[in-house]
């Protein structure tokens, strides 16, 4: 079984060391193995799921939410339907930043194009 340093972790996922502890703490992570000298060490199943994490904070998923995610994927099969239903609704709300994202750089090309334009047009503002 491979396992991982915090260190090595933090290479694979981008989270810091501080992020992880807290995680830890907060209970979107399980305990963490340790080793005999007191170690946190991980393991592939936990970087799979710390990349999940990752995923879902950069897309904008509250810490509350994927706590309430978490348990309802802790809770086993019976809440599959759950777990599908506060994905699908964190994904409308990614959809929906998209477009909001896509209308400003559709903006600022349109900026880019009128200030790269013959002079007077350029001070359209």
């Amino acid at each position: 079984m491979t396992s991982y340093t915090p260190a090595q972790v933090t290479e694979k996922t981008g989270f810091t060391i501080d992020t992880l502890r807290y995680y830890e703490r907060i209970g979107l992570l399980h305990e963490v193995g340790r080793t005999a000298g007191g170690r946190r060490f991980y393991t592939e199943q936990d970087v799979e799921f710390l990349q999940l994490l990752r995923c879902l904070r950069y897309t904008g998923m509250p810490v509350a939410e994927m706590l309430r995610f978490v348990e309802l994927l802790r809770s086993g099969e019976a809440t599959r339907e759950e777990r599908v239903d506060v994905l699908r609704e964190h994904e409308a709300r990614v959809a929906a930043q998209i477009a909001r994202l896509q209308e400003h750089q559709d903006h600022i090309r349109f900026k880019i194009e009128l200030y790269s334009g013959a002079g007077e047009l350029a001070s359209a503002g």
